[in-house]
């Protein structure tokens, strides 16, 4: 029987390419799972990947081809906000092909808000959703005065308009916002950006970017002695972010202390959830990575919305199994939200903090 086939353009190669590799990692190995128990009625799950190097031009190309000459069912595991914002246009064109992006690593606004949103069906929460845990993880600690670092692109001013507008419920803003530019790498120096935001008085920072940029931060804010709480989101990836910081970590400067993480999939030591077990017990490479655990769980939910369609599916039908996944539990205690008219499907936010070297979680409040 022919297979399903889905498109994937994420970035394979280049300063962030652990990221998409690391998220398709944990959706392969679910779908391998599934592949190896007789796919969907007898149809295994294949994926047509293509490589975007975490920039736009490449990604609306990709695309056009997964569309156009591929013909796939949707796509899925895109990576980043500079790259799907360019996207989205895209699939407004091809509004009559019935062509959704399911499950895009980014949680900024332009896919969850009108006219896009029903292109779009994002499993993850939103950075709204991941600031606003954050901001009040840090004044409720007694942090007022607020610094912002950004990748100087839509994801990084995507993350400012979500700290501030977090800010801005306490009264608040941002105390001085600085930038680096997209695809900087970890020998670049942040001295000048950890100057800036020292000099503005910030009490805390949080950043928005990708772990080898954010690593330098920290690296040159410890380093200056400056040990201000530093707080990232999802997207940086914090398993590999720490693992720099150790071992760039000297004697008398531990660069791995007093960070804060927001997550949108639980810790992997938290074995009360079904899908943190279930990951772990499938997916030995990778079980330290909640980029992986997020693959995962996007693997686990397209294959639930695969089960609900007829056989060889339309595009129409498999959007119509999505939304019929209002109230399915994917095994973190609690339910998706899609439906006809809401494409958001989760909005819990977990925070973790860096203890000896680790990220633990953050009790609730």
């Amino acid at each position: 029987m022919s297979p399903i086939v889905i498109g994937v353009s994420n970035v394979q190669s280049g300063r962030a390419s652990r990221l998409g590799q690391t998220l398709l990692l944990g959706s392969k190995a679910y779908f391998d799972l599934v592949n190896q128990h007789g796919g969907i009625r007898g149809r295994k799950i294949a994926i047509i990947l293509k490589d975007d190097k975490y920039e736009p031009d490449p990604a609306v190309q990709n695309t056009n081809e997964l569309i156009e000459q591929d013909k796939v069912l949707f796509l899925f595991d895109y990576v980043g906000t500079p790259t799907l914002t360019r996207v989205l246009p895209l699939l407004k064109y091809y509004e009559k092909e019935d062509m959704v992006n399911v499950a895009p690593f980014t949680g900024a606004d332009p896919q969850r808000t009108p006219p896009y949103d029903r292109f779009v069906f994002n499993i993850r929460a939103s950075y709204r959703e991941e600031t606003r845990a954050l901001v009040g993880y840090l004044y409720r600690q007694g942090y007022r005065r607020i610094g912002f670092l950004g990748q100087a692109d839509a994801y990084g001013k995507s993350g400012e308009i979500g700290v501030n507008a977090a800010l801005l419920e306490y009264g608040l803003k941002i105390v001085s916002s600085v930038t680096y530019p997209r695809n900087q790498g970890l020998e670049t120096p942040m001295t000048s950006q950890v100057d800036l935001l020292r000099a503005a008085g910030a009490e805390a920072v949080i950043a928005f970017g990708v772990y080898d940029p954010c690593a330098a931060f920290v690296r040159d804010a410890r380093r200056s002695g400056w040990n201000v709480p530093i707080a990232n989101v999802s997207f940086v990836d914090p398993v590999i972010m720490l693992r720099e910081l150790s071992q760039l970590s000297q004697p008398g400067v531990d660069l791995t202390a007093n960070l804060i993480n927001s997550q949108v999939v639980p810790s992997l030591d938290d074995r009360g959830y079904p899908l943190v077990v279930d990951f772990r017990a499938h997916n030995p490479l990778e079980r330290d990575s909640g980029v992986a655990l997020e693959g995962w769980l996007n693997a686990v939910v397209v294959t639930e919305a695969l089960r609900r369609t007829r056989p060889n599916p339309s595009r129409e039908d498999f959007i119509r199994a999505m939304e019929s996944l209002h109230g399915f539990d994917p095994g973190l205690g609690v339910k998706l939200e899609f439906s006809s008219t809401n494409h958001q499907g989760l909005h819990k936010v977990w925070l973790t903090q860096t203890a000896h070297g680790r990220w633990q979680p953050v009790p609730a409040p």
